[in-house]
């Protein structure tokens, strides 16, 4: 990226596909299942958009306390069976679990809440931002395969002025969201104290866990949350803010880092 470019600017080719739409031509999203493999052995297999899967890999490894740092990873030599492979070993045994993930939800089939609910520890102190900032951020994300297809989701780091530093797009929001997370544990920015976290939609359960692995102390979103995103983000002391736009956010938890009316 060049020094006068903007996160985000990038659009990587593979993200989306031609189709013909009552005789004319048209752009979808494309879709594609990953299988993430550690020292050869199958983990987890998602549908994602291609690109940035190496970080998507670590992402989604970090989320599920699986690595607690940067692994080598890469694509395989079979490019066409969409598999990538990171380097053990995992910080604990995952045992029986394998994972599978749809493009819609991350946690699917995995059963109860306590299977998923992945130690993280509370979020610091984090910044203390105005309510306006945090309104503004939908606005700051760039989202070049969207404006094209209208089927992504995405997320954004941004840091406690509202400069954006690293945007993802993906058909999954629970993937845009490990995408950014990866690119963050790459960059050494982990934990994200200090760091802001926004989504281009609702606020699931998932997010916030995410977001709580990944030490982020305020997320916000376009959509609404659910409730166990709300109960999740009051029990980590994090600042979860929803229906974000517009010139106003609702602020769910952690009140006490937002400032303004």
């Amino acid at each position: 990226m060049s020094a006068t470019e903007r996160p985000g600017d990038e659009i990587a080719h593979g993200m989306w596909a031609t189709v013909v739409r009552d005789g004319q031509d048209d752009y979808v999203a494309v879709e594609e299942p990953l299988e993430i493999r550690v020292d050869g052995a199958a983990l987890a297999v998602t549908m994602r958009t291609p690109g940035h899967d190496e970080e998507l890999a670590l992402g989604f490894l970090y989320g599920e306390g699986l690595i607690d740092g940067p692994r080598p990873v890469g694509l395989t030599a079979d490019f066409a069976v969409n598999t990538i492979e990171v380097e053990g070993p995992l910080a604990r045994d995952p045992g029986a679990r394998r994972f599978y993930t749809t493009s819609s939800c991350g946690v699917c089939g995995k059963g109860a809440l306590e299977e998923v609910a992945v130690h993280a520890e509370p979020a610091g102190a984090g910044p203390v931002v105005e309510r306006d900032l945090l309104a503004a951020l939908p606005d700051g994300l760039r989202q070049p395969t969207f404006e094209r297809t209208g089927g992504l989701h995405a997320t954004g780091l941004f840091d406690a002025t509202g400069e954006l530093l690293v945007v993802r797009e993906d058909v999954g929001r629970h993937n845009a969201m490990d995408k950014v997370v990866g690119r963050a544990l790459l960059d050494g920015r982990l934990p994200l104290a200090g760091h802001i976290l926004c989504v281009s939609g609702r606020l699931s359960f998932e997010l916030v866990q995410k977001a709580a692995v990944a030490g982020a102390p305020i997320l916000v979103g376009v959509g609404a949350p659910s409730s166990l995103a709300v109960n999740l983000a009051a029990d980590r002391g994090m600042t979860l803010g929803g229906f974000a736009g517009s010139g106003r956010v609702n602020i769910y938890t952690g009140a006490e880092r937002v400032r303004g009316g």
